[in-house]
């Protein structure tokens, strides 16, 4: 990002109260992206604002933090003087982890799960969860939620008191540490 677009920003948050990423957002939706109802998580995630009208985001999606959707590849330019672009399409109900990379030309199948610091460069079919570098299909949404439920049977659990939200004291936090002492647990 040049000097001139990061003062651009700055004098924006201050003046209008604007971050960033809320104009990053608001400059991709104006540029033709499609995004269903009910999404969350989109003002962290980086956008190809070069290529968004590409890109089309389904109902009820969750985006963990800096996800990247990049809809080019300019690797391509040397070798054809074109830079390769292609169509991101994510499904319904899906849930992207951080940092995830969704590359050019990748569609992601409804209900489906992706893992944190994944690269997708290959599409992904419908109820499955697919984690890595390229990203590969791991196990179904079913298989993934029984793991789920039995690791949550047996790990400590936490109500919402234990939360940044519900101003979670140290001692409650310290409790947090001892009872996860051999493993995870679960917060609300």
């Amino acid at each position: 990002m040049s000097i001139f677009k990061r003062i651009f920003l700055a004098v924006l948050y201050k003046i209008k109260g604007i971050t960033p990423e809320q104009l990053t957002l608001e400059a991709n939706l104006k540029a033709g992206m499609k995004v269903g109802k009910n999404c969350y998580g989109l003002i962290g995630c980086t956008i190809d604002f070069a290529h968004s009208w590409l890109i089309e985001i389904g109902n009820d999606v969750i985006f963990a933090p800096q996800v990247y959707l990049l809809a080019h590849d300019t690797s391509t330019k040397r070798t054809v003087k074109y830079t390769k672009i292609g169509k991101i399409k994510i499904g319904n109900n899906c849930f992207i982890g951080a940092r995830a990379f969704i590359m050019p030309g990748v569609s992601i199948g409804d209900n489906s799960i992706i893992g944190a610091a994944s690269v997708v460069s290959r599409s992904i079919p419908d109820n499955v969860v697919a984690v890595g570098n390229p990203a590969k299909v791991i196990c179904t949404v079913e298989e993934y939620h029984k793991k789920i439920e039995k690791s949550f049977d047996s790990s400590p659990k936490f109500d919402e008191k234990y939360t940044l939200d519900s101003a979670i004291s140290d001692n409650m936090k310290q409790e947090m540490i001892e009872k996860m002492k051999n493993g995870i647990g679960y917060v609300k």
